[in-house]
């Protein structure tokens, strides 16, 4: 993938709820209100200074999450990301997803055969649509942190690393052939 990535963007997806609709309100609830947090989002990630960037977006200040404001904001920027032509590389860690998000998160990355981690408050866990082999090796990133390149090899063979860069190209994982594998949670830890 090239050079790693960028430190870590935090964006509260609440406070752009409360500048871009009401400030009194951190309810995501209506497409054009998702539309504009996702607009919002993606002008912040377009200010950070070089590319790759990884962000992570805070959803601890969000009381509801409806399934059109989660198709906006977490679905389609997934999806524009995930493109040949996207604006930028940029990978997305999403936090307090807890359980009142939870179902409207998991219907729509299901929906688009998407993915993303994300951190329910007891850790970071793979959501959406990934096959066993991925799951697996997700996991055992997640767990381990970082990964050489020597390492990965022998400890997932040709076809496991094989999963492991098809993680990264779904922007859930982050792999660099110098760097090997890294868990973009521990990038969330430690940029």
């Amino acid at each position: 993938m090239g050079e790693s990535p960028t430190p870590l963007l935090t964006i509260d997806v609440g406070a752009i709820v409360g500048d871009a609709v009401a400030p009194a309100r951190r309810d995501l609830v209506t497409r054009p209100t998702g539309r504009a947090v996702r607009e919002a989002i993606e002008v912040r990630i377009a200010r950070t200074t070089r590319a790759p960037s990884v962000s992570l977006l805070d959803f601890s200040q969000v009381r509801i999450l409806d399934f059109s404001c989660a198709d906006e904001v977490i679905a389609k920027l997934l999806v524009r990301y995930l493109r040949r032509d996207r604006p930028r590389e940029a990978f997305f860690l999403f936090r307090a997803v807890g359980d009142n998000h939870r179902h409207a998160v998991e219907e729509v990355l299901g929906r688009h055969g998407l993915a993303a981690v994300c951190n329910l408050g007891g850790g970071y866990e793979l959501l959406g649509s990934a096959t066993g082999e991925e799951r697996t090796a997700w996991r055992a990133l997640e767990h381990k942190g970082r990964i050489g390149p020597g390492e990965l090899a022998a400890r997932f063979g040709e076809d496991g690393v094989l999963v492991i860069r098809g993680l990264a190209d779904r922007r859930l994982a982050w792999y660099g052939r110098t760097d090997g594998a890294c868990a973009l949670s521990t990038l969330a830890r430690n940029p």
